[in-house]
Parts: C-alpha cells; sequence; structure tokens
C-alpha cells in the first residue's frame, strides 16, 4: 500500500512538473513572440517618422530653390546651372541596408556645413527680413533633426553595431567668392541636396518593403 501510494505521488509530481513546464515554455515563447513584434513595431514606426520628415524636407527644398532663384536677380536660372567643387555626392553607396543607412548619415552631415556657408553668404546679400533667410534656416534644422532619425533608425535595425560617424575630417568648403560665385554655389548646393533626398525616398520606400518585412515572416517561421 504504501508502495502504491508512492507510485502515485511520484506519478502526480511528474504530471505537475511536466504541466509547469509546458506553462514555462508557452510562456517563453509568448515572450519571445513580444518582443519581437515590439521589435518590428520599433522599425516601422522609426522608418514611418523617418520617410514623413524626408518628404516633408524635400518638399521645403523644392521650394526653397524657387525662392532662392526669385532672391538672386537676374539670370537666376543660369546659377543653378553652374559647376561647383567640393559639394557632397548626392548618390547613396553600399550594397546592403546597413551600408546604405550609414551613406544616408554620413552624406546628410556633409551637406550641413554647406548649408552654413550657403546662409552666412546670403545674410550678405538678403535683408535681415528675407525669406529666404527663414527657409534656409528651416531646412538646415530638419536636415540635422533628419539626421538623428536615421541614426535612431539604423541603431532600432542594427542594435549591436555603431553607428560610423563621417571619417575623413572636416568637410571641404570652398574658398572665398565673388557674388556671382556665391549665387551659383548656393544653387548648386540646394539643387544637389533636393537629388539626394529624392534617393533617400527611394532607398528608405525599399527598406520598408523589404527588411521590417522580412523581419516579421522570419519571426513567423520561428513561432
Amino acid at each position: 500500500m504504501n508502495g502504491h501510494v508512492k507510485s502515485m505521488s511520484f506519478q502526480q509530481f511528474m504530471e505537475s512538473a511536466t504541466t509547469l513546464l509546458s506553462l514555462l515554455l508557452i510562456m517563453a515563447v509568448d515572450s519571445t513572440k513580444t518582443v519581437a513584434a515590439s521589435r518590428n513595431q520599433q522599425c516601422g514606426n522609426a522608418l514611418l517618422q523617418t520617410l514623413k520628415l524626408t518628404r516633408l524636407v524635400r518638399k521645403e527644398s523644392t521650394d526653397l530653390i524657387k525662392t532662392y532663384k526669385l532672391y538672386q536677380g537676374e539670370m537666376s536660372d543660369l546659377f543653378c546651372e553652374g559647376s561647383v567643387n567640393n559639394i557632397p555626392d548626392p548618390s547613396i553607396s553600399g550594397l546592403d541596408p546597413s551600408e546604405k543607412i550609414v551613406s544616408i548619415y554620413t552624406n546628410l552631415q556633409m551637406f550641413i556645413p554647406h548649408f552654413k556657408r550657403v546662409y552666412e553668404q546670403q545674410t550678405d546679400l538678403q535683408l535681415p527680413t528675407s525669406p529666404l533667410l527663414t527657409e534656409l534656416t528651416n531646412v538646415s534644422l530638419r536636415s540635422r533633426n533628419l539626421a538623428l532619425l536615421i541614426k535612431t533608425f539604423y541603431q532600432s535595425l542594427f542594435p549591436n553595431l555603431p553607428v560610423p560617424e563621417p571619417a575623413g575630417g572636416p568637410t571641404t568648403l570652398p574658398l572665398p567668392q565673388n557674388v556671382f560665385q556665391q549665387k551659383v554655389y548656393g544653387c548648386v548646393v540646394l539643387k544637389t541636396y533636393k537629388k539626394f533626398l529624392l534617393d533617400v525616398s527611394k532607398v528608405l520606400n525599399n527598406i520598408k518593403g523589404t527588411v521590417c518585412r522580412r523581419r516579421i515572416q522570419m519571426n513567423a517561421l520561428f513561432f
């Protein structure tokens, strides 16, 4: 009798242990699913914010070019057709998403000093109340915010990878220029930046359709 009781007690203990283990496994899987879903949501949210700001800056840069031409006087259309050295390349380099995002971030950091130089030059050419100066300031500030969002998005996708900072020292800015050269320089910088933002939108849209979606599909396969 005692042996039978002991046998029943052991069996009940094993059944309880098995049930508890099953519950713990279910909880672990649910927890992993929750973490995965949270990461996918972070990926989507960060990308959505970045895309929205990119589109806004692109629209404002388009308006800025129109305002810039309006305040440059005669031959304003010809200024944008000029050629200027040492302006950041608008093309985005890299083969995989991480390299492309780093390229976007690096190029944004390189454009910002050029905006500052254009603003300084136009301050000497325009009245303090000129709408051009206001629009230049707005685009420059939003570009800084965009760089921060790109950095945040990169960190959400690749939390174990450091964000590379631009290498090669300070951005090369033009030497002292006459008024005509300043007007050409400013318009070429803005036109090049607008093209760069168009490429940024294309890259981010491609990432939206591949990287975040692929993470969701991979999690679905495992869980």
